[in-house]
């Protein structure tokens, strides 16, 4: 069976112009058969993309000639099935979405712990250590002792900073996420509200679980990704979670023994926040998703899309 690449990139840089990089960047993706998401905005790019070996090479080796993305960051797994779909380029005003203006993490950012150094780190009973991440992605794993805000979206972290951390009581802050973007702009905003040490960890969450021995790691549960992967266990493998495709969030085999779970419809976490027409357009998606399988298709297509 033919192995594929999953990649997940991202570069905070002035691009003025990255209107224009949509165009080629999307034919480019397509010319090498590369599936997934790119976001650009003013501030950079991020993505997650999907495919051979061959065209992924092929696909970065052109984005690195564009000269803001020659030093672009990248993570890398396996898996057997390809988890994207479509190609897609996408057009934003921010690569990862906090809504406060004014954050740069080009101009101020928090110390880069790597994953050699960050168990001595996040042991040190002075330093304060938050998951930048969302309450469901906190739910199916997390570093030991990690300080859950219980967001739902990221344009939430603010208010949980100016409700919940003080720079005259936390001293020492150490934070963390996915891949390491959502820790540039959280150690950036804790900078810009006066935090003095303010820590991250480079590559994030799979770059520790890349390097880091199971047997030493600090890490409990799987790792969410933002893919048909859904989760990730402390080898970079396929984890034990499904996904709800009515609210995206992920659910364990028990929560597929409740009463509010449908295959497509509602689980426990959505059940009680969707109406009943809400659940009928979404087994009427079911349906046609089905339908489609059955004839060999993909539903929501295979063309490009912006």
């Amino acid at each position: 069976m033919s192995k594929y690449i999953v990649c997940a990139l991202y570069r905070f840089v002035s691009l003025p112009q990255y209107k224009e990089i949509q165009p080629p960047l999307q034919a480019k993706m397509i010319e090498n058969q590369v599936k997934g998401t790119v976001l650009l905005a003013k501030e950079g790019v991020n993505g997650t993309i999907s495919g051979s070996r061959s065209g992924i090479d092929a696909l970065l080796k052109w984005v690195r000639t564009i000269p803001e993305f020659s030093e672009i960051e990248t993570k890398e797994a396996v898996t057997d099935n390809l988890p994207f779909k479509r190609s897609k380029v996408k057009l934003k005003k921010e690569i990862v979405t906090m809504g406060v203006k004014g954050i740069d993490p080009n101009q101020s950012v928090g110390t880069y712990v790597t994953p050699q150094q960050w168990n001595d780190l996040i042991s040190d009973p002075d330093v304060l250590l938050v998951d930048t991440r969302n309450q469901y992605e906190v739910a199916v794993g997390a570093f030991a002792h990690a300080t859950d805000p219980k967001t739902t979206t990221f344009r939430e972290f603010p208010q949980y900073v100016s409700e919940h951390l003080d720079p005259s009581v936390h001293k020492k802050v150490a934070m963390y996420c996915t891949g390491g973007i959502r820790c540039e702009k959280s150690t950036a905003f804790l900078k810009k509200q006066g935090f003095k040490e303010v820590y991250h960890l480079k590559g994030g969450i799979l770059k520790y679980l890349e390097e880091i021995p199971e047997e030493k790691s600090l890490w409990k549960g799987e790792c969410f990704v933002f893919d048909e992967r859904v989760t990730v266990n402390h080898q970079l493998e396929r984890g034990s979670y499904d996904q709800c495709h009515a609210c995206r969030v992920p659910i364990s085999d028990e929560d597929k023994l409740s009463k509010y779970y449908q295959q497509g419809i509602s689980c426990p976490a959505c059940y009680h926040k969707r109406t009943d027409e809400d659940r009928a357009r979404y087994q009427e998606r079911e349906k046609q998703v089905k339908l489609a399988e059955t004839r060999g298709k993909t539903h929501i297509g295979d063309t490009s899309s912006n």
